[in-house]
């Protein structure tokens, strides 16, 4: 199964496992992912876990404002993966392909994958001037 991290937001640190069924995000108050934030729809995300390929996928709800899948506009249907980062109006939401136990659990995940993930900037730059750390070979890697 997969889980749902939000990750900034007025929700951050909130956790959502996603079990094999269909979820919808959005303010609306009747909603198990109810994100507080109003750049957000009644009704802006589904996620759905297909059988089939054993998949979950990411759909705009049509949307005002539209979903951001690693910083990119999703129209249709999109696969997820994996530590893709969601972002839905101004909130922020990790997919992991795991399930936890607990909320605890999520969070220190949360925790590792952004300490691997995270970026240092200095300073005013250009984007393709951002140190995106070292790689394997011990050189920079840099946008």
């Amino acid at each position: 199964m997969a889980s749902l991290i939000v990750t900034s937001g007025k929700r951050e640190g909130d956790y959502y496992p996603l079990g094999h069924r269909t979820s919808v995000i959005g303010r609306d108050e009747a909603l198990l992912i109810q994100i507080l934030d109003n750049m957000v729809s009644r009704k802006h995300l589904q996620i759905r876990f297909d059988e089939k390929t054993g998949r979950y996928y990411a759909y705009d709800m049509k949307s005002r404002n539209g979903v951001y899948i690693n910083n990119q506009r999703i129209s249709g249907e999109t696969p997820l993966a994996d530590g893709d980062v969601i972002l839905v109006g101004l909130t922020t939401l990790l997919f992991v392909d795991k399930d936890f136990k607990d909320k605890d659990s999520a969070l220190l995940h949360y925790k590792k994958v952004g300490e691997r993930m995270r970026v240092t900037v200095y300073g005013p730059q250009k984007i393709d001037e951002v140190d995106r750390g070292q790689g394997e070979t011990g050189h920079p890697i840099r946008w």
